[in-house]
C-alpha cells in the first residue's frame, strides 16, 4: 500500500473514531443530566451550564481532530519525503 492510501485509512480511522467518540461521550453525558436534574430539580440551572461547558469542549475536541486529519488529506507532508 502507498504512502497516500495509508493516510487515507488513518485519516478515516481519525475521523470515525473521534465522531465514535464525541457521540458515546455526548449521549453518556446528556443522560446522566437527565437524571441528576430529575434527582435534583433545583440544581438543574448550574448543571444546564456545566453540561453546555462539557459539550463545547468534546465537539471541540472532535474538531481538532477532524482539522489534522483534513490537513493530512489536503497538503500531506509524507509525500514530500520520497
Amino acid at each position: 500500500m502507498t504512502t497516500i492510501g495509508l493516510v487515507a485509512v488513518a485519516c478515516g480511522l481519525i475521523i470515525g473514531l473521534g465522531a465514535a467518540g464525541a457521540c458515546i461521550g455526548i449521549g453518556i453525558m446528556a443522560g446522566k443530566f437527565i437524571e441528576s436534574s430529575a434527582r435534583q430539580p433545583e440544581l438543574m440551572n448550574t448543571l444546564q451550564t456545566k453540561v453546555f461547558l462539557l459539550l463545547g469542549l468534546i465537539d471541540a475536541s472532535f474538531i481538532i481532530g477532524l482539522g489534522i486529519a483534513l490537513w493530512f488529506a489536503t497538503a500531506n507532508p509524507f509525500v514530500a519525503a520520497h
